[in-house]
């Protein structure tokens, strides 16, 4: 049994790394979709990311105009979150079993972003504020990849476009089949 200042600092670990992590799949899949980088917001995940991501463009090369040094900084990241909560549970684990919560704990983050900015998404999309304000631009060509296909299954009723919250609940129902322990997650 841990106490309760171990677990504070377990959950403070998992935040920042997690927070980290998911800022830079969101450069990664920012260029992936073809974002603006122009972006005011973009320029913040570039500003927030290029310091440990630049150092590791020199031996990663991306492919395709993708940024495959991010996809390893986050995997890198993810390795550092785990080996310490790992050592402040004190759980002695095998190498297997660290690499497999590594791509638990990646799943995680990403179906948590994606699960943010879609919830963004909609509630923007109810304020109305425009396609031209900076973030809803951005969340747009962010989620069309996971929203299209589910617009296509799912026709607007009464002009409501209900496909967000299918993909919502989609995204939260692999969030509760990650197997993934109290710990790390």
């Amino acid at each position: 049994m841990i106490g309760r200042g171990t677990e504070a600092l377990i959950f403070i670990v998992n935040v920042v790394f997690g927070l980290y992590t998911a800022a830079v799949l969101l450069r990664f899949l920012l260029q992936w979709v073809r974002a603006d980088f122009y972006n005011p917001i973009c320029q913040a995940i570039v500003k927030l990311t290029n310091p440990l991501l630049l150092p590791l463009r020199r031996v990663v090369p991306g492919w395709r105009r993708l940024d495959f040094a991010a996809v390893v900084l986050a995997i890198i990241v993810q390795l550092v979150n785990v080996v310490l909560v790992i050592a402040l549970v004190g759980i002695p684990l095998t190498a297997p079993w660290i690499i497999w919560w590594i791509f638990l704990k990646l799943v995680f983050v990403l179906v948590n972003l994606y699960f943010l900015t879609i919830l963004v998404e909609a509630i923007l999309s109810w304020v109305s504020t425009g396609p031209r304000h900076p973030v809803a631009g951005l969340l747009w060509s962010l989620n069309a990849p996971l929203l299209r296909p589910a617009r296509r299954l799912i026709p607007p009723i009464g002009g409501l476009d209900l496909s967000p919250l299918a993909v919502l609940i989609l995204l939260q129902v692999i969030n509760i089949l990650l197997p993934l322990p109290w710990p790390v997650r």
